[in-house]
């Protein structure tokens, strides 16, 4: 799309100021886009080399499209140990937030020398804040075992600590691109975003290991393996499966190995619900999970009732920093006001006259997309340049398709020329329609 020269100047100027950090604002020169062509955008529910396949025959309509994920660059040591778990993977996406959200679950245990999930709770925080630096769960592991404060810090918890709420206080996102229907990890760039001061500055409370034998920490799934969040499922997974390796493998927490018990929150309240029962039941410690915030604000308060943790590698909604959780929810994960300024900067450096914003009726969605239209409001994009919709995602996976064909007769009326879609795998339906409806898709000028 053509620009003048004061009106890339100001959207580059916008971009400079929106990051607290940034390195993705890259050269003065923004893509162009043929005349009339709408562009696609994406977040971390469906910027994964699983997303095209939802699409099926139609996975090209997928190309260029962009998007932004909590993202930190991952070594090449780590991928590899991931691979060590699960040969097949494809997507890195919260395999580190999971494996950390582990890893300070054991620590914190450790530390508190119990397994009762209140005191864990009351450690988690001081894990990852003003100690002795460690890197690894053997390292941390036998710090901890000498009642040594520690300071994690690892593949996701990179910059500070966690904050008083129990979640980062700085994130790494990195910028997408669909190509050849696959993420080109040629063009991925990597963002800061955040403030180390917000980090908790509270001491822990010492522990109070009893001698003796300990019962074992017991840490039950609560991830997405079937549902509209299953795409994201395998690296989750292999997270937190390499971390109970590594930690089972230097010694184990409280002189036993920690036991991990699988199970699946659906992408659906129903099924999550069913599972924490049967957490409590078997005597989980800590859930690791959800997958989606929705699903999180929904079984939140069944968890904090039971009287365990909840510790989820990704939700993002900026509404659960606040959450009534009695102090036993978690996350490695960062709140979605931070991945809002990353994402408008994205959309604002191709220069879009109007831009339709597309969310699923979750606290997941419908938090991100206020997020960045506030960011596009700071921007100069009033109302009359943004266009916000939704709809409603399925219950379970037996559920009917997305119909978003009414949606994108409104987007193609409004003339949106940027189109930012916020979902998970059922998205795949608003780009179909969108096709549909003959809204002209950039992949389909190419």
């Amino acid at each position: 799309m053509h620009m003048s020269r004061g009106t890339r100047a100001a959207i580059l100027a916008t971009c400079a100021t929106l990051l607290l950090a940034t390195s993705a604002c890259g050269n003065d020169q923004a893509e162009e886009a043929s005349a009339n062509q709408v562009r696609l955008y994406g977040t971390d529910g469906n910027m994964l080399n699983s997303y095209p396949e939802e699409l099926k025959d139609r996975a090209n309509l997928v190309d260029g499209m962009k998007g932004t994920t909590p993202l930190t660059p991952l070594p090449e040591n780590f991928k590899n140990r991931l691979r060590s778990v699960d040969a097949g993977l494809t997507d890195f996406l919260y395999a580190a937030e999971a494996y950390d959200a582990v890893v300070i679950s054991a620590l914190a245990t450790e530390l508190a020398g119990s397994t009762n999930p209140a005191a864990i709770a009351r450690q988690i925080v001081g894990v990852t804040n003003d100690g002795t630096r460690c890197e690894t769960p053997a390292q941390c592991l036998r710090l901890a075992r000498d009642g040594d404060d520690i300071e994690y810090r690892s593949v996701s918890i990179t910059r500070a600590g966690f904050t008083d709420a129990g979640e980062p206080a700085t994130a790494s996102y990195a910028t997408l691109h669909f190509d050849n229907q696959q993420l080109n990890d040629a063009k991925t760039e990597f963002v800061g975003a955040g403030d180390e001061s917000a980090a908790s500055t509270k001491a822990p409370p010492r522990g109070n290991r009893q001698p003796g034998r300990s019962d074992p920490l017991v840490l039950g799934g609560l991830l997405p393996k079937t549902g509209d969040l299953a795409l994201a499922y395998p690296p989750m997974a292999a997270g937190a499966a390499l971390a109970i390796k590594e930690i089972n493998a230097a010694g184990g927490v409280l002189g036993e190995d920690v036991v991990w018990i699988d199970g699946d929150d659906g992408t659906s309240p129903t099924v999550a619900r069913r599972t924490i029962a049967n957490h409590v039941d078997a005597g989980v410690h800590v859930i690791i999970g959800a997958g989606a915030s929705g699903i999180s604000t929904a079984v939140l308060p069944d968890v904090v009732k039971a009287g365990r943790i909840l510790f989820s590698p990704s939700n993002t909604a900026a509404s659960l920093t606040d959450a009534d959780d009695n102090g036993l929810y978690f996350r490695t994960a960062p709140p979605d006001s931070l991945q809002g300024r990353a994402l408008a900067d994205v959309i604002l450096r191709d220069g879009p006259q109007k831009i339709a914003i597309v969310a699923r009726a979750d606290a997941y969605g419908e938090g991100l997309q206020d997020a960045v239209r506030a960011e596009l409001e700071r921007a100069g994009f009033g109302g009359d340049k943004v266009k916000l919709l939704g709809y409603e995602p399925g219950e379970s996976a037996e559920a009917a398709p997305i119909n978003f064909s009414d949606g994108a007769r409104q987007i193609k009326e409004f003339g949106a020329d940027a189109v930012l879609i916020i979902g998970f795998g059922e998205s795949a339906a608003v780009i179909r329609a969108l096709a549909d409806a003959d809204v002209p898709l950039a992949a389909l000028g190419r």
